[in-house]
């Protein structure tokens, strides 16, 4: 009897095995004008601006959105720490404190001065 011949395992098409296919990121961006983008780690204490887009990966970015950080709400920045790390932000009646490295892949819109009379 002859041995059988074995095929050689097939790649799939759809899932590479060099990449992984569980990572996911979210990227919420509401803003159609081209406007120079900064980060909330830009802002001095008391400067507001309008959150833009979240730059984190899924749960993170989801966890942030369920503390009131939303695309298109005002963000005020408040006090930090001695250190200037942690850092103070209002947003929807609420101070929550972040770290830098959150806060620098948090793009805002500045918001504009009302014209004065």
């Amino acid at each position: 009897m002859a041995p059988k011949k074995r095929r050689k395992p097939s790649r799939t098409v759809d899932k590479p095995p060099e990449r992984a296919h569980t990572v996911s990121m979210l990227q919420v961006n509401g803003n159609t004008e081209a406007v120079p983008v900064n980060t909330l780690v830009d802002l001095r204490s008391g400067d507001a601006a309008i959150l833009d887009r979240i730059d984190l990966p899924g749960e993170d970015a989801r966890r942030l959105m369920e503390l009131g950080f939303l695309p298109g709400t005002r963000v005020t920045a408040g006090l930090s720490a001695p250190g200037g790390d942690p850092r103070v932000f209002q947003v929807d009646g609420s101070e929550i404190a972040l770290r830098r490295e959150t806060a620098r892949q948090m793009k805002v819109r500045m918001q504009k001065a009302p014209a004065k009379p």
